[in-house]
């Protein structure tokens, strides 16, 4: 991250938690952020419509916006190395986020140049690979995306494990049902998503829950919109409780993904909104 990027960061760290003048702002900010450099960077970011300003002269202040808050970047290790209560997360769904989303490309295009040139690379490799070759690379991924999607939900079944559940239907001494289900759960639902192609150039409701049901199967999860409060650990975060809200939410999220055109921003909305929902 360069010199600005990061000066630019900090600040809007900073309005995150309250609005602030300029002066605040150099105060709380201290070396390298003199009240000229704090003006400049704050004229920059009004321009791009990260913060906004209430009052006029000495007395105005400033706040940051949603869209400021979405792009604000965060340094993982710093963030985690803070105590729970000290880092910079809302506590409650920010609604705000789809109206953002909707106005605003969540990629650079210097982002989506790098992307694509990605995308370019890989169907170039796809095109030359034989038959067998690409059924391997489909195994492959769907035993990593099992294994890691898994750990996430505490399954303690290791990579080499994973692999000869899914070639020779070995379950492991040490390991539950649950976890071995919980696997072949996965790749249940990677199969019926890669299998409909078109049926997924759509998103809806219920094909979300279409491939909960997969994702769920055997594990005394009901197939249905969670309707009670759940908490997190590690974030003060509460997501939404009630089952009208997060219907109403996975609605706004299927209708902006559905409104993008670009394939992996697409993408990405989704892996993050539905598991912030």
């Amino acid at each position: 991250m360069s010199a600005l990027r990061e000066k630019e960061s900090e600040i809007l760290t900073s309005l995150s938690n309250s609005p602030k003048s300029l002066s605040e702002l150099a105060e709380e900010l201290g070396a390298g952020f003199s009240k000229t450099t704090v003006h400049r960077i704050v004229t920059s970011l009004a321009k791009d419509g990260r913060i906004v300003a209430s009052g006029s002269g000495r007395s105005a202040k400033y706040e940051i916006t949603s869209v400021g808050r979405l792009f604000n970047p965060i340094i993982p290790e710093e963030y985690f190395r803070k105590e729970q209560d000290d880092r910079q997360a809302l506590t409650s769904f920010n609604h705000e986020l789809f109206e953002t989303l909707l106005n605003h490309d969540l990629f650079s295009q210097e982002e989506m140049e790098r992307l694509t040139e990605r995308q370019r690379e890989f169907e170039e490799r796809r095109k030359g690979l034989s038959p067998i070759l690409r059924r391997k690379e489909k195994e492959r991924f769907a035993i990593d995306l099992s294994w890691k999607s898994s750990q996430i939900e505490g399954n303690t079944y290791t990579l080499l494990q994973t692999e000869s559940l899914f070639k020779e239907g070995k379950h492991t001494k040490g390991n539950t049902k649950a976890e071995a289900v919980m696997l072949l759960n996965h790749q249940a639902a990677l199969d019926y998503v890669l299998n409909k192609p078109d049926y997924f150039r759509e998103l809806t409701v219920q094909k979300i829950l279409e491939i909960h049901r997969f994702l769920t199967k055997g594990l005394g999860i009901p197939n249905k919109i969670r309707a009670g409060r759940v908490g997190i650990t590690g974030t003060n975060y509460k997501p939404l409780a009630k089952a009208n809200q997060i219907q109403k939410a996975l609605q706004d999220l299927c209708d902006l993904i559905n409104s993008k055109r670009n394939v992996l921003e697409k993408a990405f909305i989704a892996l993050l909104l539905i598991a912030y929902i």
